[in-house]
């Protein structure tokens, strides 16, 4: 059997991600290729600290990451997708917002977070941000609060 020499052009450019614009001060030094999931990852540790936001993703998305985190991986994309162009970026996020923090203010925390992250980090302009809150977390509505269950009294007889 013989071998057919490949392509190096080929395996060295990246399979996804996109080419981040001409900087003015390039000397032509070469190109910088950033993948789509590191833009996506940026913007999911701008928001993790938010107050209000609870979690990132819909429900499987979450359940999936419960899965995760209960084997130690964390997915710092979740619940978030991103369009990645030549100089420009568009993020998706959904999100499930913390009872009583307001929808609005926490959406607008997100926006903001994100705005900043991406244009610091990446370089890219970031031409929207949409947010989709999905839930409502209750603060003690969890299934495995220490809280005693008790039958609640019958209101019949």
């Amino acid at each position: 059997m013989t071998t057919q020499p490949q392509d190096k052009t080929q395996a060295s450019k990246p399979t996804t991600g996109t080419v981040v614009g001409k900087n003015p001060n390039d000397d032509g030094r070469g190109t910088t290729a950033i993948a789509d999931n590191v833009v996506a990852k940026i913007a999911g540790i701008a928001v993790r600290d938010i107050p209000g936001v609870y979690a990132l993703g819909g429900g499987a998305a979450r359940a999936l990451g419960s899965l995760r985190d209960a084997v130690g991986q964390k997915d710092h994309t979740q619940g978030i997708s991103v369009e990645v162009g030549q100089t420009q970026v568009a993020v998706d996020i959904t999100l499930v917002v913390e009872y009583p923090h307001p929808l609005k203010d926490v959406a607008g925390q997100v926006r903001d977070a994100i705005y900043s992250a991406v244009e610091d980090l990446v370089g890219m302009e970031v031409t929207e941000v949409n947010v989709t809150v999905t839930d409502i977390h209750v603060p003690g509505d969890d299934t495995g609060d220490d809280a005693p269950t008790t039958p609640a009294e019958s209101r019949v007889s």
